[in-house]
């Protein structure tokens, strides 16, 4: 099927957690406070799925029209820490009528510059 064109977002870092976890009232100090992270046996903070989650969203937001987005699911692989640099690539995989409209079907995934998926999905847009 057709791949879409990837997108590569930069380093993430601690200062876009703390930010996200004002933004989001996430305040778990394991997204944000090192001592914790470490006692928690996380080797240091590690950055809120959501936050992925939100980046693969808005991949899907510059790939296709926002106001078509029917569905958009998604499953956390692995976690993501300060200093990885994230790449979301995504692909169609068909079409499908639902609700009396025809859509267009696909998959995103999130992964760091070693290759680990952060994150799959699967989206559809109406068409």
């Amino acid at each position: 099927m057709s791949e879409l064109k990837m997108i590569h977002k930069p380093e993430i870092t601690h200062t876009q957690l703390v930010k996200y976890a004002g933004a989001s009232g996430d305040f778990n100090p394991i997204h944000t406070v090192v001592p914790v992270g470490e006692k928690a046996g996380l080797d240091g903070v590690i950055a809120h799925g959501m936050l992925i989650m939100g980046m693969a969203g808005e991949a899907l937001a510059e790939w296709f029209p926002r106001k078509d987005l029917r569905r958009f699911k998604v499953r956390f692989s692995k976690m993501t820490r300060p200093g990885e640099k994230l790449t979301i690539e995504g692909r169609v995989t068909g079409e499908k009528w639902e609700d009396n409209e025809k859509r267009l079907t696909g998959e995103v995934s999130v992964k760091n510059e070693a290759g680990e998926q952060k994150l799959s999905g699967r989206f559809e847009f109406k068409i």
